[in-house]
């Protein structure tokens, strides 16, 4: 198994450290401030993305949805085709973009910024782009390489954002002190999961 991790993992579990230990502890206290703030309000958090990001988003927010916590997936494209009516006043929105500046995220959070009340936030791996510039509230992840032959393939960052968003996820469970027979059980009916809490 050590040799194996070596000739597989050793290299990009480097990468992900360092790019995880690259984000500021003040943004993401920030962020997860916000989204308490955000849930305890009665309002939502929404996450924002395209491409490779969709399924990132997906599962974070299937995370969210599991512990009882009211959260929507918003796709950056299709937002423009009426389901930015998802989004309300007092709600908090994450962008996800590698580059900060794709076109469509770049409108959407155009659009966004003049939704009264909208809480707008940027997960991106650059400190200086369009969005980076346009959104106050921020968290920057440095990634030194992809680990694909190119350094352009999606890879190490949809992980990051995944790790991040779930930790988002996980810090909010404490912080909304989530208890497991009244907040995750009950949607958790079905599966092995389902089964191995009906006999607990």
């Amino acid at each position: 198994m050590s040799n194996t991790f070596e000739k597989y993992f050793i290299n990009d579990s480097r990468i992900i450290e360092n790019a995880l230990r690259s984000i500021s502890v003040l943004e993401m206290d920030s962020l997860v401030d916000a989204c308490e703030g955000t849930l305890k309000s009665g309002h939502k958090i929404v996450a924002s993305g395209l491409g490779k990001n969709v399924p990132i988003c997906d599962k974070f927010v299937g995370t969210m949805l599991s512990l009882g916590l009211n959260a929507n997936f918003l796709h950056t494209n299709t937002a423009v085709h009426g389901d930015m009516g998802m989004v309300k006043s007092g709600d908090l929105v994450i962008l996800l973009t590698k580059s900060g500046s794709t076109e469509e995220s770049v409108y959407l959070a155009k659009l966004l910024k003049k939704r009264a009340g909208v809480n707008l936030w940027l997960l991106s791996f650059q400190e200086h782009s369009v969005l980076a510039d346009l959104i106050s509230n921020k968290l920057t992840i440095k990634l030194e390489h992809e680990g694909d032959l190119w350094n352009i393939v999606p890879n190490h960052s949809t992980t990051l954002n995944l790790i991040v968003l779930q930790k988002v996820a996980m810090e909010l469970s404490k912080r909304m002190k989530l208890e497991l027979e009244k907040n995750f059980k009950p949607n958790h009916p079905g599966g092995a999961i389902g089964a191995f809490l009906e006999n607990e």
